[in-house]
């Protein structure tokens, strides 16, 4: 009792520590990227803070199972330099008693793993991608404050509307500075509207001129029109299948199992069995020479876990390209992955065992 207690008290302090670095970490490159896509049009600036939460919702899975690795990985390092774990062994503990701690703590990360995966994954995706679409499919008049220039997403053309009260359809004095490969116009119009057609967004001018310049030979031409027709987003509106894998709930996916479909099962499936797995490869590559006390085995590890994580996605990549099923995906990065652990695990307990008996009988008169 006071081993499992000493155990989980030591592997939730260091949890709890770790996730908190690298929550911090994380979480300030989201913010940095999000404000980027917010500055470039991707992003409505509002929507920065809720953009960001769900980014943090979905690479949480990742967050709290490297974590877990780690704070394994550090505890068990630590015990084995400061030679608590010859105590330990001395009294008879194995290496496989560490299991039932360990895997307790784990026991609540992984359910939340499974939940974050399953239900939380998809759920953040499609919002975002519904916040994305609609930010795509607002007017090109309500992107731009009354009285103020407002250049396009490509930047070839500049916008300056006057609203037209609280309608965000239809704006007055509209200006329109097209600068193309040859030729350059100024568009001015009396009042303006948005127009959706063939998912196309048009631009609807009444009763304005055209200026139009020719770079080549400097040539100028002035024509009036009753009503001008500008393209401004080509494809704005997206149907409700068009959504990608990632963004659709675990229960369409299994219901409608195309290799894309699959992949994305894969992946999701993958974070899982990966938590497990990385789990009991934790305490197997914790083991340090106290003689010679160094950080080797924790950049090991690091490296072992992106190793791991690189071949989740890979595995993805195979199932939705068709060139492995996902049975024979999951079985072999995870299969091997757990048979790893359990006979890492089996090896450093007979190296233990062996390197006590040797002791005992090197004692022996």
């Amino acid at each position: 009792m006071l081993f499992d207690s000493t155990v989980r008290k030591e592997l939730a302090r260091s949890f709890g520590v770790t996730l908190v670095v690298i929550l911090t970490i994380v979480l300030t490159i989201m913010l940095i990227r999000t404000i980027g896509q917010a500055a470039v049009g991707s992003v409505a600036p509002q929507d920065v803070l809720l953009m960001m939460g769900y980014l943090a919702l979905g690479h949480l899975p990742t967050m709290l199972t490297l974590s877990l690795f780690v704070a394994i990985v550090a505890t068990l390092g630590r015990m084995y330099r400061e030679s608590e774990m010859t105590i330990w062994f001395a009294s008879g503990i194995g290496l496989t008693r560490f299991v039932k701690p360990v895997l307790r703590l784990a026991v609540p990360v992984i359910l939340a793993v499974v939940v974050l995966e399953l239900i939380v994954w998809p759920w953040g995706n499609r919002n975002s991608a519904q916040l994305k679409e609609r930010y795509e499919r607002r007017s090109d008049l309500s992107r731009v404050a009354p009285g103020k220039f407002q250049s396009s997403r490509d930047g070839s053309k500049v916008f300056f509307i006057e609203r037209d009260g609280d309608d965000m359809q239809t704006g007055r004095n509209v200006f329109i500075l097209a600068d193309q490969a040859s030729r350059e116009s100024v568009t001015t119009s009396h009042k303006g509207r948005i127009e959706i057609a063939d998912e196309d967004r048009y631009l609807v001018l009444d009763n304005g001129q055209r200026n139009e310049i020719n770079k080549d030979n400097g040539e100028k031409t002035l024509a009036r029109f009753e009503q001008y027709r500008v393209l401004t987003d080509r494809k704005v509106v997206r149907q409700a299948d068009q959504l990608p894998p990632k963004a659709r709930s675990t229960l369409e996916l299994i219901s409608d199992p195309t290799q894309k479909n699959q992949g994305e099962l894969t992946w999701r499936l993958g974070l899982i069995l990966g938590c497990v797995n990385m789990t009991l490869l934790g305490i197997g590559m914790s083991a340090t020479n106290p003689r010679r006390p160094s950080n080797w085995s924790m950049l090991f590890a690091l490296l072992s876990f992106v190793v791991y994580f690189n071949l989740i996605n890979l595995s993805q990549s195979w199932v939705g390209s068709g060139r492995a099923s996902m049975f024979k995906a999951l079985i072999g990065v995870h299969g091997g992955a757990i048979l790893l652990a359990m006979t890492l695990i089996w090896l450093r307990e007979q190296g233990n065992c062996l390197s006590f008996v040797r002791r005992k009988a090197v004692a022996l008169p």
